[in-house]
């Protein structure tokens, strides 16, 4: 019965701290969202706050540790399963080599600026690496809200990412074979070729699995929504466990098994039903690590802290910048893309602190690069968020990192002539549909938007198309305005940050600076702006919802008897 009781006490003193870690990070996020910062920010500095130098209220850690473990491979499941290979074969040779190029030239100038600060050649090599990874969570999450995910940039960051991932999977590889065998000569080549076997084994599995397995096992279980979740969740603890039993550790485990899943059609509904679970788990990664951060001994790192934030901030974006310029980029969209790099992931930190398992490096490097993340994440944040305030500070000196022929940037991709009557910007639905009315009627049209794949749809259909974003003047300037007779512009305006930023605006303020004498078309989304663009005499203001309203009006008057009542 004591033992009992003894028990009960243990597991409300563990249910008693998780309950507390968990108000922590509610109230935490919450400041950090009114901060506008992303999760893993909030969620870092909850493992700073939770740690022994502040509120020291982790105590399970063995429990903590386990959900850790979970959270770990979950998110490196969730990568695997991105990495399916009609994906790394469409995402171009942009990313492919302006993606290696920025590891590389990452990598190389933080390992001489580690040296530099006094860090010894492994550490250096570890930052150096760990530089290099930016976070897919923050990126993406951004770019979907600034509605940029489908531009060219955001394509271009996205394949960066896939880059990254791809990284993050050899440096994973290459730790845990070094990590094998840490006893003497004799027994470390026998745990070798043992772990290299059963390496070879597994994938040769997760293979098979892909090949014949997968599809028809997932169609069965997709039957039951919730069934796949658990199926999920249970092949990324299994074969995490599997990759940590033969040696090759259960972040390599992990990752294999969101590979075996990756081909499969049920992959988006996977990754989207795990991710919220993903994020939970992330907590406890952090305040697992913020449990072995002393926050006293951050003292003597925090000028190298500042030197290497200052690298990615600035380095990094000017190392995209420099690549995609020389493969014919205009300096925009190398801006653009490039300030998605400015930052580190959680992956660094999860490559750090495999690091220091294997004996590699010391705790305190792990503070290091934690502070490296808190200042790059959240200056980066701002950054991607006002990116196009700060591409107009910055643009007059951005020209001598655009070659004078942006051969990758044409205007007219798929342009069949220089005349066309109407010029719609933005082919998403409503752009789309005035688009093909119009050429019905055999008016000569020319689409134009930021997405590339959309004006490669259209101009494998043989309609005159040119991808570019609308905002930047010089690529509007480019554009056949001059004998153009209508310009409609379908494109909203979006709510970017604290601010709004009015893109509508600035295609007007563009469009009056060229050579177009025709009229203009607007779309509205709302009275208040139908009130805005009349006062600003555009000659045709579109209210698609009120205009639709209006029309399915008509039509049910038509079928209705105003005389019977």
């Amino acid at each position: 019965m004591g033992e009992l009781n003894m028990v009960e006490v243990i597991t409300q003193s563990t249910f008693s701290e998780i309950a507390t870690l968990l108000v922590l990070a509610a109230i935490t996020g919450f400041i950090g969202s009114l901060l506008r910062q992303p999760l893993i920010v909030s969620f870092i500095a909850v493992g700073l706050l939770s740690g022994p130098s502040v509120l020291d209220i982790v105590h399970s850690k063995e429990q903590i540790s386990l959900l850790s473990e979970l959270g770990i491979a979950v998110l490196l499941f969730l990568v695997g399963i991105k990495l399916d290979v009609k994906l790394i074969r469409s995402i171009g040779v942009v990313s492919v080599f302006t993606g290696l190029g920025q590891v590389l030239f990452t990598s190389i100038i933080g390992y001489f600026i580690g040296l530099a600060v006094g860090l010894n050649h492994i550490t250096s090599i570890y930052v150096a690496v760990a530089l290099t990874f930016s976070s897919t969570i923050i990126i993406v999450k951004i770019l979907s809200d600034k509605r940029e995910i489908d531009s060219l940039h955001g394509q271009i960051a996205l394949g960066f990412l896939i880059v990254q991932d791809l990284v993050v999977v050899m440096a994973m590889i290459v730790l845990a074979t070094i990590g094998i065998g840490t006893g003497h000569e004799s027994e470390a080549d026998g745990s070798i070729l043992q772990v290299a076997l059963s390496g070879i084994g597994l994938l040769s599995f997760v293979i098979v699995f892909v090949r014949y397995i997968a599809n028809p096992l997932t169609e069965q279980i997709a039957k039951n929504k919730e069934l796949l979740l658990i199926y999920a969740i249970a092949q990324a603890a299994l074969f995490a466990t599997i990759g940590s039993m033969i040696g090759l550790g259960m972040e390599v485990g992990g990752l294999l098994a969101g590979v075996a899943l990756a081909s499969t059609p049920y992959r988006e509904s996977i990754a989207a039903r795990l991710a919220p679970l993903r994020d939970f788990l992330l907590l406890f990664f952090f305040i697992a690590l913020g449990a072995n951060i002393d926050l006293s001994l951050l003292g003597s790192h925090v000028s190298d802290a500042i030197v290497f934030s200052l690298f990615v901030l600035i380095g990094n974006p000017i190392i995209v910048l420099i690549i995609m310029g020389m493969m014919g980029y205009r300096k925009r969209t190398g801006f653009l893309a490039g300030l998605t790099v400015a930052q580190i992931s959680e992956f660094s930190l999860i490559f750090i602190a495999m690091g220091i398992s294997l004996g590699h490096l010391a705790q305190d490097i792990l503070g290091l690069v934690t502070l490296i993340g808190m200042i790059t994440i959240t200056i980066s944040t701002y950054m991607i968020t006002y990116s196009h305030q700060l591409y107009a500070i910055f643009e007059p000196v951005l020209y001598i990192f655009e070659r004078k022929n942006t051969k990758r940037e044409q205007v007219s991709e798929h342009q069949s002539n220089e005349y066309h009557q109407v010029i719609i910007l933005g082919l998403g639905r409503l752009g789309t549909a005035i688009a093909a009315r119009l050429l019905d009627k055999g008016v000569s049209v020319l689409g134009v938007d930021f997405n590339p794949s959309v004006t490669k749809h259209w101009g494998q259909l043989h309609v005159d198309t040119a991808y570019g974003d609308v905002t930047d003047s010089d690529f509007l300037q480019e554009l056949p305005l001059r004998h153009a007779q209508w310009i409609v512009s379908t494109i909203p305006h979006h709510h970017i940050g604290l601010t709004y930023e009015d893109t509508r605006n600035t295609i007007l303020q563009s469009i009056d600076s060229t050579d177009f004498t025709g009229k203009l078309a607007v779309v509205s989304q709302s009275k208040q702006e139908t009130k805005e663009l009349e006062r600003l005499a555009i000659n045709l203001v579109l209210e698609p919802f009120q205009d639709a309203a209006d029309r399915a009006v008509e039509l049910l008057l038509e079928g209705i008897d105003t005389r019977s009542k």
